[in-house]
């Protein structure tokens, strides 16, 4: 790959995450379902995150064996600290009076 190729990748892939961040704060202001809103944002997280794992972090050269080992144990941490978080906040907002 050239140099004008591979700048041109990491502008684009910049302004991709760009035109996503600012689509998500934009659709915080606007009237959308909560969970509309919620099931977009996650898919929007879901494709930030695959941009720069692919593109800023290389992950797209690698081995599939190397990049399944990353993407599972991301996954694995993000199910542990979840499981740790609920019944926390469960237990916190029955405390919390309406």
């Amino acid at each position: 790959m050239d140099k004008a190729m591979a700048v041109r990748t990491y502008w684009v892939s910049w302004g991709t995450l760009l035109v996503l961040t600012i689509i998500m704060l934009l659709l915080e202001k606007s009237g959308f379902p909560r969970m509309a809103a919620v099931l977009f944002l996650v898919a929007a997280m879901l494709i930030k995150a695959t941009v720069i794992g692919g593109w800023f972090m290389h992950l797209r050269y690698e081995r599939v064996a190397l990049v399944a080992a990353i993407v599972g144990s991301v996954l694995a941490l993000a199910a542990i600290l979840f499981f740790l978080i609920v019944p926390d906040a469960l237990n916190t907002a029955k405390f919390v009076a309406p």
